[in-house]
């Protein structure tokens, strides 16, 4: 019989990883092993919080890589460390760059642009309507940061973009369920109102 909430259990791991506190972490990420052996976030999870307590300083930025990209997708990402973590050999030097670099120049790699970027074109343009639709069919958006996320709704909403807004925050709100700022977007966006700055 399974003892612990898995999902729960996981979210206590990687809260304790992400305050620095290893042990609690690897003890955390035993206890969802012992019941679900085969869950690969736990494994890394362990894998990552032995090599912290060990001195490796690159685990907490590879934990910090497999949690982005966690958020995009979940599985993918569960494979993609793993890979790293058995090439490994017990160090993190093969990382080289991808761990090092920061996190939006990993991301201006892929198929996107920084919103950053976007945002100032729509600056020097003016007409987010017209750049969005041009940007929308040929490439896509990449927001790392709340606040940006919160700016790119606001935008949205005020060019009469509303399904796609509440598209964005549903699934926003799939990965975040708590998350007070997001609920209150979406009640906003319920009513038909902008979002305030």
């Amino acid at each position: 019989m399974k003892t612990v909430n898995k999902y729960k259990t996981l979210a206590l791991a990687n809260e304790s990883f992400s305050k620095s506190d290893f042990e609690q972490a690897l003890r955390t990420y035993a206890l969802v092993l012992k019941d679900y052996p085969n869950s690969k976030e736990a494994y890394n999870g362990a894998i990552l919080s032995e090599m912290a307590m060990s001195g490796e300083s690159g685990a907490e930025a590879l934990f910090d890589y497999y949690s982005v990209l966690r958020e995009d997708d979940a599985e993918q990402a569960d494979l993609i460390i793993s890979e790293i973590l058995e090439t490994m050999d017990g160090t993190l030097e093969q990382l080289g760059d991808i761990i090092t670099q920061p996190l939006k120049e990993h991301l201006a790699f892929e198929d996107g642009i920084m919103y950053e970027e976007f945002k100032a074109i729509v600056d020097d343009e003016g007409d987010f309507r017209r750049i969005f639709e041009n940007i929308m069919f040929s490439t896509r958006v990449i927001i790392t940061e709340k606040e940006d996320f919160v700016d790119f709704l606001d935008k949205l909403m005020q060019n009469n973009y509303h399904e796609m807004a509440m598209s964005y925050l549903e699934g926003a709100l799939a990965v975040h369920p708590n998350d007070k700022e997001l609920r209150k977007l979406l009640r906003r966006l319920a009513k038909g109102k902008t979002v305030e700055n």
